[in-house]
């Protein structure tokens, strides 16, 4: 099963869809999983800190990461931070309907 978790929530939901991401990654849950963030979780992303940040540095560093939504970066004026950050920016519409036509799973946070 190949699984993309479609990250939107800027509250403690990020924290548990970073743990869940970086668990099933480790144990090997699934044959694939993929992160996309959109809407308020690209800011949460930002301010990341501690044992979170340093999931996230990892599963970007790995590719599991796929990306953050240009659109929302640009309107929110983080799209300077989040490239800094090593995050690719894409059309999010775009980026989440392959992961679909690819068979990937969609499970949002």
């Amino acid at each position: 099963m190949k699984v993309v978790f479609l990250v939107m929530s800027g509250d403690e939901k990020l924290g548990l869809a970073l743990r869940m991401a970086y668990n099933s990654i480790k144990n090997k849950r699934y044959d694939d999983l993929k992160l996309l963030f959109f809407g308020p979780s690209q800011k949460a992303l930002t301010a990341l800190q501690g044992d979170l940040k340093n999931m996230f540095e990892e599963m970007l560093k790995n590719g599991s990461v796929d990306s953050a939504c240009v659109g929302v970066a640009e309107n929110m004026g983080i799209k300077d931070t989040l490239l800094q950050m090593g995050l690719r920016l894409t059309p999010m519409g775009e980026t989440l309907s392959k992961y679909v036509n690819q068979g990937y799973e969609v499970i949002t946070f």
